[in-house]
Order: C-alpha cells, then sequence, then structure tokens
C-alpha cells in the first residue's frame, strides 16, 4: 500500500529524542511533549528499539496507551534486538558516537535475519503495549554503522528482513514497509532488486536545506518513476536548521555554520522563520509524503505546525535559487 494512504497528514512525530538522544530528558518532559504532539492534531509516530535501547518506545507507548488504537499511524524499525541484560562495554553507534549514550542500558543485538526481525517486532510491541504496527522500517543497513561491511549486513537483510516484512505485508499484519536509513545507497540498490519492492523509505537528514544534491541524482527519480514514497528524517539536519548546534548528530563544522548563517541573512530578509524554510523545502518533492522532524519539549510541537503552516513569499524560493543555496535539480514550493 502506498505510504500516502496510510499517513493521516504531513507532519509526524519522530521519537528518537525520546530515547535521551544527546541528553537525559525526564520522564515527564518527554511525556508532555507525546502529550503535546496528541493535543495538536498529531496522528502519525515514528519511534524505534534503538533509539536509547527501547526507551523511546516505552516512552511513546505509555502515552499512546491512553489513545485510540485506530486513530493514529504507528511505525518501528527492526534490525536491532533489545535484550533483558544490560551492557557491559560501550555500546557502538558507528559515525553517531555518543548519541544515546543517556538511553536504557540494555543490551542490543544488531541483526537483521528472519529470526532476529521477528524479535524485534515482538519486542516492539512489547515495549509499545500495542496488538499491531502500520509501518516497519529496515533499520541502519549502511555505511554510517557499518562502513564497507555494509553489503554484507544489506544481504542479511534482503534474505531475512526483507521476506519477513513483505510476508507480513502480504498477510495484511502490517500496512507497509520500506527502509529506514541515513544513506541514499541501501534504498537504491533495494528498489533495483526484482523481489517484492517496499512501500516507501524512510530517508533521514539526506533530504534538507543542507544536503540534498546527492539524493536527487538517483534515488528520488527512482522512486517517482516506481510510485515509492519517502517519509523525510531529521528535516533541520540535527538540529541547526531550527536553532540547534548539531548536523549529522555532531558539533557542526565551520562550513555549515557558514552556510546555515547565509540561509538565515536570506530568511531575515522575507521575514520568514528558517524553520519554515527547512520544512517546507523538505516537503517540496512529489516523493516526498512526510516529514518526521523530533522533539523534546511541548513547545517544539507548535512550532513545527507553525513551520509547517508559514506563508513563504514566492520571491524567497526564487531568492534561494539564485543564490546558489539549493540544487538547481530541486523542486519548490511555489514551482521555481
Amino acid at each position: 500500500m502506498s505510504l500516502k494512504k496510510i499517513l493521516p497528514g504531513r507532519l509526524g512525530f519522530g521519537t528518537a529524542p525520546l530515547g535521551n538522544m544527546f541528553r537525559a530528558i525526564p520522564d515527564e518532559e518527554a511525556r508532555a511533549t507525546v502529550e503535546a504532539a496528541w493535543d495538536q492534531g498529531i496522528r502519525y509516530y515514528d519511534t524505534a528499539p534503538f533509539y536509547g535501547a527501547g526507551l523511546s518506545e516505552e516512552r511513546l507507548g505509555q502515552v499512546l496507551a491512553g489513545k485510540p488504537r485506530d486513530e493514529y499511524v504507528l511505525s518501528t524499525k527492526v534490525g536491532r534486538v533489545i535484550l533483558d541484560e544490560h551492557e557491559t562495554a560501550a555500546p557502538d553507534f558507528g559515525e553517531k558516537g555518543g548519541i544515546f549514550e543517556h538511553g536504557n542500558p540494555n543490551r542490543i543485538v544488531h541483526e537483521w535475519t528472519a529470526d532476529a526481525t521477528e524479535r524485534s517486532i515482538e519486542g516492539s510491541l512489547k515495549r509499545l503495549g500495542v496488538d499491531r504496527l502500520d509501518i516497519v522500517w529496515v533499520h541502519d543497513i549502511a555505511q554510517d554503522f557499518h562502513g564497507d561491511a555494509w553489503l554484507g549486513k544489506f544481504e542479511e537483510a534482503r534474505t531475512g528482513a526483507f521476506r519477513v516484512l513483505s510476508r507480513l505485508r502480504d498477510e495484511g499484519v502490517i500496512k507497509a514497509w520500506g527502509l529506514g536509513v541515513n544513506k541514499t545507497e541501501p534504498i537504491e540498490l533495494t528498489l533495483a532488486l526484482d523481489e517484492p519492492q517496499p512501500d516507501g523509505f524512510l530517508l533521514a537528514g539526506r533530504y534538507t536545506l543542507l544536503d540534498h544534491e546527492h539524493a536527487l541524482q538517483r534515488l528520488l527519480p527512482m522512486a517517482q518513476e516506481q510510485g515509492v514514497g519517502m517519509v523525510v528524517g531529521g528535516p533541520y539536519s540535527s538540529g541547526i536548521l531550527a536553532g540547534g548546534a548539531h548536523f549529522e548528530y555532531q558539533q557542526a563544522p565551520p562550513e555549515i555554520i557558514a552556510k546555515v548563517d547565509r540561509l538565515k541573512e536570506l530568511t531575515a530578509e522575507h521575514g520568514i522563520s528558517i524553520k519554515a524554510a527547512a520544512l517546507q523545502f523538505s516537503l517540496a518533492h512529489p516523493v516526498a509524503d512526510a516529514a518526521v522532524p523530533g522533539a523534546t519539549k511541548p513547545s517544539r510541537i507548535a512550532e513545527d505546525i507553525a513551520a509547517l503552516d508559514e506563508k513563504i513569499p514566492a520571491a524567497f524560493w526564487h531568492d534561494l535559487r539564485a543564490a546558489g543555496l539549493v540544487s538547481p535539480a530541486a523542486p519548490l514550493p511555489d514551482g521555481a
């Protein structure tokens, strides 16, 4: 089933921050943020076992337990099985460093086999306290976590997770499946397969104002041709486009800060927020069905909704193009 038929709107809630990403968030703050998302009409929630070793799923589930299950869409991911035992060594988060060092202490098994996929789903259902999932993404089978070994992980997923999720979709257990990654290559490889195809993909950080040219070269034309939808993860590039200091889950380098400063100058000239420009740019591509920015404070939800609804003059998009701040191939909201 196409993502567009499943997703309830263009704005969802990405719950990675609820897994104590970068900092320890009080339980009350996490709960209040999810409640704020619900109260303001957000009905799509994306999570993953990886986010704080199950902490994000647990916190999200505690709030959703009091909501009618038919009134929201829920996606999680496979590829990490959370064990009851605690980790004794420092966890390996690949290029992401200590992103979830404040999460649960549980040991994480990184595996994309058929058996691990089924165990991962079973664990997610338990932590979330629900009886079904709508969308399941195959998580992080890419270079940023596995380096040159990523193709081996991809093959493990192709013969394991892909087939399990295709079967579950065909049986009506889930509505859709796809890849949830921070790189374009695994999705391109999947779309080129003759095997059962994914319904969509969640691409984090690769279709933003700061990083979109690579996705436009091959992936997005392939997806558009095949009718495969995209959920945009990280539309604010880990926070740097929303007043934060992170880019790619690390402190932003000088060249990125310089580009953001240029973007801020242009948005100031037109009297608009950079957050609105970033979010609306990410959703302007025909393949983009929704975006799932993350949040850890209730006020951020209102900001995201305002950013989606903010009126941006066509002149801004023309000036953005003229300044060379976006790819000539990138679709813009006013068609420029």
